[in-house]
């Protein structure tokens, strides 16, 4: 290779792990003499790609960034005042460095394994603070994905509470005819497979009776209005329904928050407490509810909890509510939270603190007010007098304004009626403001106004004018100087286990490198600075990349046509069964509602296909972890008249290519089904084969997992679809007239904004355009390799389930676990502490099958860090042994008091049959580089029954200490 061509294949070398000579080390390890060998010892041959990937050539990173530097022009960064949900704002830069650009925040994953976790625990416990406290209600959640979809949560919380069953005794919701437009949308959408009948109406001429179950309201409105809802709220009650209500959590600094008002629940998201604008996100939904919702509550609740040695434990609360978890039985699902983005928010919250945030509210208010007097003096007429940070106007000339704001590049809301709203937010200054009076009030020169501070609450009713307190904990009123903030921040991120420690080997879930490079842009004003409802061509360099990326990754699956609007996983197989389900119908096909699903399936599969309204038919797998073929048939035949088709991963979930997926493909086709392929082990497919070549219907794409978005500590994601044509005019649209999905007719939204989290699909193009058609298909042969070497490594020491007709797997394997119960009464809980130990996060525990671990350790990790790993798996093999020959205690061993931390080891208490070294330090290289738990093993069972989701009082802090 010349010095050139090395030069365009940097990024490959840099990605993929193993270098030449450990591939030959790894090869010789599992007996095969070639990569080629071994994929064509996995992969069958009969769903192989007939030729190349269909990709741009690689180029190099600093090529790559001076190209999505001169593609980022294309955006052009105005003052913006749409509002509508998205606002303009200061990112703290101690929160930019500390926490948006930093891997020890970025790259975590969901906290499961609680005891190195506690410091993302601890700030989604202060998000979930921030949220009660300022929506005065007792719950809250750690995030939900955007406002829009959390309004829909709501909604099915709400119609799961009053409707058990298949009689729908109240089919009714309510929905104010001042909410977002694109909220409103995507209710639609949620409430039209359930069966649920949407009346849209102005909430005081409502008439709300016994067939409602719930009502939606925006505070403050569509039109920027400040409504006193409380009649309303009483008389919804007084039916026997709910209300939920939208709302922004600056604006509730002063305003009386939904919870005073009556409202049971409150959502809404928290974009505008220091998180970009990224063309419409990744941003993080807030929800909170009254305390009779907490087991119904959509999400992930963090919950306080004690550990083995009594000390206070942070963990995911009510685990076993998880909704994926119950499959067919779920109401929602929501696999996918922003984490990354609520801890921002959170941080935020931290950093000004209750005065702070109170003083940002209020000069937004200033300047909204000023604002509204100005245009009344130039001729104006107001919408509504009584408002937080948006001004609504009958403009005399429309047209008029909107070319005047164009040449003075600033953006306001123009609505249907004729009407202009604007919003103003953190950013805007006193400058700002004469340029807005100027433009909308047409006169040249400067202008005068007066900003009123003695009357400043004026434009809000005194009956709604906030009066309680909020944020009283300590932790909000303690960090306020960047020293102090730059420090909490830091003692955080050292109780977390992230990518930059250590490999994260969870099957399922692909925790690869997030590459710098694929990163930085994100931060670029170019990029994070739009608003998603900017005019079209202002976003020339938003919309290049996502026609671009929608282009690549058509190639990638086969399929023809793509939508980027599911902003996670889940999202993504509600629209691609949504897309099904539209196709069906248009050809008169009403009764097609069965959905076979293989017991091996991805978890949140039956979840998603329930909220379509489909019926999930089980179908049963075979002892090799096959799907059973013959078991598949049978069911399509006796389903025929109403199968709608078939969910099926690909590889499975238990790591092998199902050499039958053609014929099960074939069946489903034949008895008039459609085929969903469940894109969650892509990574295992990309350049060696394709769902669309293998003949399924659509697909949706993790791309935080097999593209390189981050996990975010448990979010954000992206669940694109990619589909066949005959599926294309069933892909999303959105309200504003995105046309998203290229096709003539139009749909409904799934998400607030037209292409989901839009900032972070430029980490996918980049891991596209870095890494080329041959760098793609190489890191899937290396996932599989790595996963086969240490598959080879382990299991002459560990029983190792399922295998493909080769006795290879494929990017990831299952560790069987439950022999050691018999033996040892070592359980999967005790080995995945124990790891932590080692300083290795557990891999994914018992799923698919109870009692077992999957390993998938990814192309990006090198031979040294897979060694690790096994020598430490190994390691735990032989304590294992010492209980089964009795040279161990069943109950006092280093398994059974995983994981143990500093506090413990040094503790002049210690009197374990074990010694300290054992505990802390069991092989030579964890001493050089300890990760130390900082509490021990949490007690699930004392949180569950004693729920707290909000910081405690500081007594509690000071009786701990």
């Amino acid at each position: 290779m010349n010095l050139f061509a090395q030069l365009q294949h940097e990024f490959t070398q840099r990605h993929i792990g193993p270098d030449a000579q450990e591939t030959r080390e790894m090869l010789d390890t599992i007996g095969i003499d070639s990569i080629d060998e071994l994929i064509n010892k996995t992969v069958p041959t009969a769903i192989r790609l007939p030729k190349p990937l269909n990709l741009p050539a690689a180029v190099s990173e600093a090529e790559y960034l001076r190209q999505i530097k001169n593609v980022s022009l294309g955006n052009k960064v105005s003052k913006t005042y749409i509002g509508q949900g998205y606002y303009d704002t200061h990112t703290p830069s101690v929160i930019l460095r500390n926490i948006f650009e930093n891997p020890g925040w970025y790259t975590q994953y969901t906290p499961y394994q609680a005891e190195i976790a506690q410091g993302r625990l601890e700030s989604l416990l202060n998000f979930q603070t921030v949220v009660s406290d300022l929506t005065a209600l007792p719950i809250a959640n750690a995030s939900l994905l955007d406002e829009a979809t959390a309004a829909a949560e709501a909604m099915a919380m709400f119609f799961h509470m009053l409707n058990k069953g298949d009689k729908l005794e109240r089919p009714k919701l309510f929905i104010d005819n001042e909410m977002f437009p694109q909220t409103k949308d995507v209710v639609v959408t949620r409430a039209t497979p359930l069966g649920i009948e949407i009346v849209f109406g102005d909430y005081k001429a409502a008439e709300i009776d016994g067939t409602y179950f719930g009502a939606l309201i925006q505070y403050p409105n569509d039109k920027g209005s400040v409504e006193d809802y409380r009649s309303f709220i009483e008389k919804v009650h007084t039916a026997g329904a709910y209300v939920g209500m939208a709302t922004d959590l600056l604006a509730l600094t002063l305003l009386t928050p939904p919870g005073e008002l009556g409202a049971d629940a409150a959502f809404g998201v928290a974009q505008r407490f220091g998180v970009p604008l990224g063309f419409g996100g990744p941003h993080a939904a807030f929800f909170s509810c009254k305390d009779e919702f907490k087991r119904n509550i959509p999400g992930r609740i963090i919950g306080i909890s004690v550990d083995s040695n009594g000390n206070r434990a942070l963990r995911m609360a009510l685990q076993t509510r998880e909704q994926h978890i119950k499959r067919e039985k779920a109401t929602s699902n929501i696999c996918t939270a922003q984490a990354l983005l609520a801890n921002m928010a959170a941080m935020y919250a931290v950093f000004h603190g209750p005065e702070g945030l109170k003083n940002i509210a209020l000069r937004v208010h200033a300047l909204a007010q000023t604002l509204a007097n100005a245009l009344t003096d130039g001729g104006q007429t107001l919408v509504s007098t009584s408002f937080f940070d948006t001004v609504v106007i009958k403009a005399n000339n429309v047209e008029a304004i909107r070319e005047k704001a164009l040449a003075n590049n600033i953006n306001f809301r123009y609505f249907p009626e004729g009407l202009i709203g604007i919003s103003i937010d953190e950013t805007t200054n006193f400058e700002d403001l004469a340029d807005i009076i100027n433009t909308v009030n047409l006169v040249e020169g400067a202008v005068g106004y007066n900003v009123d501070e003695e009357h400043l609450l004026n434009d809000i009713p005194a009956d709604l004018v906030r009066t309680s307190t909020y944020l009283t904990h300590s932790v909000f009123n303690s960090h306020h100087s960047e020293t102090q903030m730059m420090r909490y921040i830091k003692f955080l991120e050292n109780k977390d286990l992230s990518l930059n420690t250590s490999m994260i080997s969870l099957g399922s879930c692909t925790m690869k490198l997030n590459a710098a490079t694929e990163m930085m842009p994100l931060s670029w004003a170019h990029w994070s600075k739009i608003h998603p409802f900017t005019p079209v061509d202002q976003a020339k360099g938003y919309m290049q990349i996502v026609k671009e990326l929608e282009i690549y990754l058509s190639e990638i699956t086969g399929f023809d046509a793509c939508s980027l609007q599911p902003n996670s996983g889940a999202s993504g197989e509600y629209a691609g069964l949504l897309a099904i389900k539209g196709y069906h119908e248009s050809r008169g096909d009403h009764d097609r509602n069965v959905i076979l699903i293989p017991i091996s399936a991805h978890g949140t599969n039956p979840a998603s296909a329930v909220m379509v309204g489909y019926k999930v038919v089980v179908v049963k797998a075979l002892e090799n972890g096959n799907i059973d073929v013959a078991d598949m048939k049978a069911k399509a035949e006796q389903y025929a008249a109403n199968l709608a088709g078939v969910m099926i991963t690909y590889p499975s979930t238990y790591g092998i290519y199902e050499e039958s997926v053609k014929d099960i493909i074939d069946i489903i086709h034949t008895n008039g089904g459609q085929v969903y392929m469940d894109g969650a082990n892509m990574n295992a497919q990309v350049g060696l084969t394709a769902p669309g070549y293998i003949g399924a219907d659509v697909c949706h794409l993790n791309l935080h997992k097999t593209f390189a978005i981050p996990h975010g500590g448990g979010g954000p994601g992206m669940g694109p679809i990619c589909v066949k044509s005959h599926l294309q005019p069933y892909l999303p649209g959105h309200v504003f007239g995105h046309d998203t999905s290229n096709n003539n007719n139009w749909q409904h939204g799934v998400s607030a904004s037209p292409y989901g989290s839009a900032s972070i699909l430029l980490i996918s193009y980049a891991y596209i355009r870095l890494l080329g058609p041959d760098g793609c298909k190489k890191a899937t042969e290396y996932a599989i390799l790595n996963a086969n070497y240490m598959k080879a490594r382990l299991q002459n020491d560990y029983p190792i389930l399922y295998s493909g007709s080769n006795g290879t797997c494929a990017h990831e394997f299952i560790v069987d676990l439950r022999p050691f119960k018999k033996t040892a009464e070592i359980e999967a809980e005790d080995i995945a502490k124990r790891l932590q130990d080692y300083g290795f996060h557990a891999p994914t525990m018992s799923f698919p099958v109870a009692g077992t671990i999957m390993i998938e350790p990814t192309e990006s990790e090198d031979k040294s860090e897979l060694d690790r790993f096994c020598e430490a798996l190994l390691a735990i093999r032989e304590e294992i042994k010492a209980i089964e020959n009795g040279e161990a205690d069943k109950k006092e061993n280093p398994l059974k008091h995983a994981p143990h931390t500093q506090a413990v080891v040094i503790s002049s208490d210690w009197n374990r049959p074990y010694s300290r070294e054992t505990a802390a330090f069991p092989l030579h290289y964890v001493m050089s580089n300890k990760f130390w738990p900082s509490i021990g093993r949490v007690n699930n069972t004392v949180g569950d029954r004693n729920l707290i989701c909000t910081c405690e009082p500081t007594e509690a802090y000071m009786q701990e200490a």
